[in-house]
């Protein structure tokens, strides 16, 4: 219907615009290394907006004082307040108006979690605990995880946009505020949780009554910021009153305030007044059904995509099956096709931005980034589905997102890995809309979008969901071919970082002997890094060696910078140290360092970074131990990596204690406890680094007295994960 779908070289070649971010050798990455030293320094540089950080204010908030007075006072005396209200009634602005002020502020965050892309109940733990930034890699139900998390915090959780979820978001609010008395919860959703312990504070449209209403406040700002020509139309009494009746009719609900003023761009103020009169009193009756507000809102939408061109009226439609935000890129993949060439998509875009019907923003690190509305996007979807094109381009969504994995796997080990780290981040939402869709309609093509992205699960803190989409893919797609044994070996990984041995182990066998059959080295190269790594975990390097070593590289052959060569390079390293054979340790670990540096990669430079520290450390050579390991700390700080993090604080806290600085190792161990909170079982349960990190403990009680250990230990145990 569309064209071809395709998805060309330089989109796959990586995201627009690489941000050329330093080296780890760099001056600034040092700098950033440095603050390996301090347990406060250390937080993962997540992309754009970081999870759970508190969006950006639009401009213009009006009125709402008496709802922001009561809304603070029940922040301060109660836990569980829900803001409910008609769709574009501004519950999420006053929410956010409400917890950035100063005097909200609690000891340990106040986190926003936008649910509004969210469509499956089953992952919206998940979301939560990726917003405080609870990367959680153990086998425990999640839910659980959480709530022992949160149990001795004091933060403020606001869950936004609801109204889609419920029955979870009662059950889940109910768990975490019994497991947590310093937990408050500040939900917005057009309909209440009917939780027992919840207070409703009802959001009314703004005031339209009198010449300084703030419902007129607003209607004018949004008419000023479509064009400056407007004042005019306000400044005249007869004309004021004009603006007034138009706020009546749009019962002061400002999301229709701000669609009604961007009409005058193009239109007088009477010519506005006519028109949306004339809808309304034709409109009126058909959506009699629905209650007054929210016929206001239906009919505002609706009038609105009226008086859009036709191609932007398509394109609305088709924008809507992008669920949260997303980039010019995909929607000139996704919607172009027919009356809409791909070469116009960004110019109709623009159109929908200056209509307010779409929003535009700037995110750092993942550039212009667009979304819709809820109430919007559901107006369009309903469209989409009039023109019986939902199916079709649900598909485009779905492939464009796969391909967009496929690249993203491509070109992980390479100089683009952190803006594919970004890009991906800031595709999340999308990821799970195309995942879903796949596995309702083509198996196959789930499964290998699942297994692409086994850089996404592994390394950037999505175990449990990943692991959750890898067992559904598996259980629909036929248990043969390259996909099903690349969707093998990443559940693999995830069962590794969940302290699974046992069944990573199992996976391991399964991945070797079904990627025999391929004929292919990497995948026999990737199996027999997760079967070396699932031995060596729980104490048997020897025969971790035997899967991995050179030898057994050799055996498969294949390229030298793959993923698997790479990957078994970094298990020997790790059985090496284990066996104390350290001078072959830093041997191995040099060359896999040199072998990622060559490619421009990050992520496992850093761990070949941290096994260079660890055989320093164990030949005596302590201060080189530290400086490896804070260029380690470097590298897993762009990259977000909770559980690299939390392994080179305990390293760098062995080296600094072996040093001499007791306090400064004690304050390290405390920050790791904090963070090893955040990825689940202290150190995974390993022997080998269960015994680093008692050893660095050792030397620093040792070198200050338990008294001061206790009091040093606490005190970084306050260091931010955020």
């Amino acid at each position: 219907m569309f064209g071809e779908y395709s998805f060309n070289k330089q989109q796959a070649d990586g995201p627009d615009g690489p941000d050329g971010a330093p080296s780890a050798d760099s001056a600034e990455a040092a700098d950033a290394a440095e603050g390996g030293a301090d347990p406060d320094s250390v937080s993962p540089a997540g992309p754009g907006r970081a999870a759970g950080e508190l969006p950006p204010e639009t401009p213009g908030f009006f009125g709402r004082e008496n709802e922001l007075a009561e809304l603070h006072c029940l922040l301060r005396n109660r836990r569980l307040i829900t803001l409910t209200g008609v769709g574009g009634v501004g519950k999420s602005r006053l929410a956010l108006r409400a917890v950035s002020d100063a005097e909200q502020a609690r000891p340990d965050g106040i986190w926003w979690v936008d649910l509004s892309p969210l469509r499956d109940p089953a992952l919206l733990t998940t979301t939560v605990a990726h917003a405080v930034g609870l990367a959680d890699h153990s086998a425990r139900p999640l839910d659980e995880e959480l709530c022992a998390w949160m149990a001795d915090k004091e933060l403020l959780l606001v869950l936004d946009t609801c109204e889609h979820l419920v029955a979870a978001c009662r059950h889940l609010a109910g768990e975490l505020l019994q497991s947590a008395p310093g937990l408050t919860v500040l939900v917005t959703s057009r309909e209440p949780l009917d939780s027992p312990c919840e207070k409703v504070l009802p959001i009314c449209p703004l005031p339209c009554e009198g010449p300084d209403s703030d419902a007129l406040a607003l209607f004018r700002a949004r008419a000023l910021a479509a064009t400056p020509q407007a004042a005019a139309s306000f400044d005249e009494p007869r004309r004021a009153r004009i603006a007034a009746e138009v706020c009546r009719r749009l019962d002061g609900i400002p999301l229709a305030l701000e669609l009604a003023g961007a009409r005058l761009r193009l239109w007088s103020l009477e010519q506005l007044a006519e028109r949306l009169g004339a809808r309304f009193d034709v409109l009126s009756d058909s959506a009699a059904v629905l209650q007054p507000r929210h016929r206001t809102m239906r009919t505002a939408i609706g009038w609105s995509h009226e008086l859009c061109e036709p191609v932007e009226r398509l394109l609305w439609a088709r924008l809507s099956v992008f669920t949260g935000d997303f980039d010019v890129a995909a929607a000139r993949a996704v919607c172009a096709g027919g009356p809409l060439p791909a070469s116009r998509v960004e110019r109709v875009l623009a159109g929908l931005v200056a209509k307010s019907v779409v929003r535009r923003s700037e995110e750092r690190g993942a550039g212009t980034r667009y979304r819709m509305l809820d109430t919007i996007r559901e107006y369009g979807h309903d469209w989409l589905t009039e023109l019986g094109e939902a199916p079709v381009v649900a598909d485009r969504h779905a492939h464009w997102y796969a391909a967009l994995c496929e690249a993203a796997d491509r070109g992980w080990l390479g100089p683009g890995q952190l803006d594919w780290y970004r890009r991906m981040s800031a595709d999340h939402a999308q990821l799970r809309t195309a995942l879903e869709h796949l596995l309702g309609t083509d198996p196959v093509a789930a499964l290998e979008m699942a297994g692409a992205l086994w850089f996404f699960w592994f390394s950037c803190g999505h175990v449990h969901e990943g692991r959750g989409f890898l067992e559904r893919a598996l259980r629909t797609a036929p248990p043969t071919g390259a996909a099903y044994t690349q969707g093998l070996w990443a559940l693999g990984l995830t069962a590794l970082l969940q302290g699974e041995m046992d069944t990573a182990r199992r996976l391991g066998e399964e991945c070797t002997r079904a990627a025999a059959r391929l004929a292919d080295p990497e995948p026999e190269l990737r199996a027999a890094y997760l079967h070396a790594v699932s031995v060596l975990m729980p104490g048997d390097p020897v025969r971790a060696l035997e899967l991995a070593g050179p030898p057994a590289r050799a055996g498969h052959g294949g390229r030298t910078d793959g993923v698997g060569r790479l990957l078994c390079r970094l298990a020997t390293g790790y059985a090496l140290c284990d066996l104390q054979r350290y001078e072959e340790a830093a041997e191995e670990a040099h060359g896999l360092r040199e072998a990622c540096t060559e490619l421009g990669e990050r992520w496992l430079r850093a761990y070949a970074d941290y096994i260079l520290a660890v055989a320093a450390l164990g030949l005596g050579h302590h201060g080189e131990a530290a400086r490896h390991v804070r260029a380690m700390l470097s590298g897993k700080r762009m990259l977000g990596d909770r559980f690299g993090i939390a392994l080179g604080l305990d390293l760098l806290a062995a080296a600094v204690a072996a040093l001499g600085d007791g306090e400064l190792a004690a304050r390290l161990l405390g920050a790791g406890h904090a963070w090893w909170r955040t990825v689940g079982r202290p150190q995974m349960g390993s022997p080998s680094l269960t015994a680093l990190r008692d050893q660095g403990e050792r030397q620093a009680r040792a070198a200050i007295g338990d008294a001061a250990y206790e009091a040093a230990f606490r005190g970084g145990t306050t260091a931010s994960t955020g």
